[in-house]
């Protein structure tokens, strides 16, 4: 084997894995704009490399390391119980590293260049129609001030297939009545414009002007639309417990979490015509591929289609 067991290997690790890793989070940060969170779990799967390594006992710097090591690492956090998933994951950070060195003329070669990830099934995840959505907001007890707050918050989730932390981060000034829309920043601080419908405007607005009012903001959250009783805003554990409460009181059995309003927003308008593209940009994906995950249709409906369309049907 190419590589040496030292008892100074913790100590060579730190050395020369921590420059590279504190440039390719520069990298993340200043070039390609990513969130805080976004880039601690590209570090955090880098850690998980490094871990290995010093288990191993594997005295081996960034720009040395080679494909066989790396698909032993793979098997290791197979063997760990992870699942598929996470390793495709954890791939992908390895890959976004080497791809990062490589560019910096920091190494010669891309040992990663022919690391695969696991095969992972694409499975769905549960969808609601429209009457689940009214049966959840018929749930909502409008005499508390909350439940005024906890309607505009579906309302709007499920007008604009927000990601949870959009709807926790949306301001007040980025609410354009008149035009109905939103402008929204999503992941790598993206910014884009969402058209909002009237229902959910008139939800807001009822909830801004007779609720919100009366909340005294915080410093820091005096433009944030949905706040708590003690003036900040919410957490987005909050908004999964008032969904998954919701859905409860509705009787609904299906997996439900703030995420389930995005894949509906996408999937009823696909099935009613959207274009695909229209679509990608209403829910701020970069690939085209990301957004064909969220706009499953059902089965049904393809038949339906079929039926209705097809000459030979």
């Amino acid at each position: 084997m190419y590589y040496i067991r030292s008892s100074h290997t913790q100590q060579t690790l730190s050395v020369n894995w921590t420059s590279y890793i504190k440039g390719f989070k520069a990298y993340l940060q200043l070039e390609r704009s990513l969130s805080g969170n976004s880039i601690e779990a590209y570090v955090h799967d880098l850690e998980k490399l490094t871990q290995f390594l010093e288990i191993k006992g594997l005295n081996v710097a960034p720009e040395d390391i080679k494909l066989d090591v790396l698909r032993e690492f793979v098997r290791w956090i197979t063997e760990l119980g992870m699942m598929p998933t996470s390793q495709a994951r954890i791939i992908s950070g390895i890959k976004a590293f080497y791809k990062y060195l490589m560019m910096e003329d920091l190494i010669k070669r891309n040992p990663a260049e022919l690391l695969e990830a696991p095969k992972t099934s694409r499975k769905l995840p549960d969808t609601l129609n429209i009457d689940e959505i009214d049966n959840m907001l018929a749930c909502i007890d409008m005499s508390k001030a909350e439940g005024m707050r906890n309607k505009a918050i579906l309302e709007t989730m499920f007008s604009c297939g927000l990601r949870v932390s959009e709807t926790v981060t949306l301001k007040l000034s980025d609410i354009f009545y008149d035009e109905e829309y939103v402008k929204v920043i999503g992941k790598g601080n993206k910014e884009r414009l969402v058209p909002i419908g009237s229902v959910a405007l008139k939800a807001i607005k009822l909830y801004v002007e007779h609720v919100r009012v009366h909340i005294d903001a915080k410093t820091g959250n005096h433009d944030i639309v949905f706040l708590n009783s003690r003036g900040t805003k919410l957490s987005r554990v909050m908004i999964f417990y008032i969904i998954k409460k919701l859905a409860a009181q509705a009787g609904i059995k299906k997996t439900i979490s703030p995420h389930t309003f995005r894949h509906s927003f996408a999937t009823a308008l696909v099935e009613a015509g959207a274009d695909l593209r229209a679509v990608q940009q209403m829910l701020g994906h970069e690939s085209i591929t990301t957004t064909e995950i969220y706009t499953h249709i059902d089965r049904e409906y393809l038949r339906d289609v079929i039926t209705q369309f097809h000459p030979r049907s």
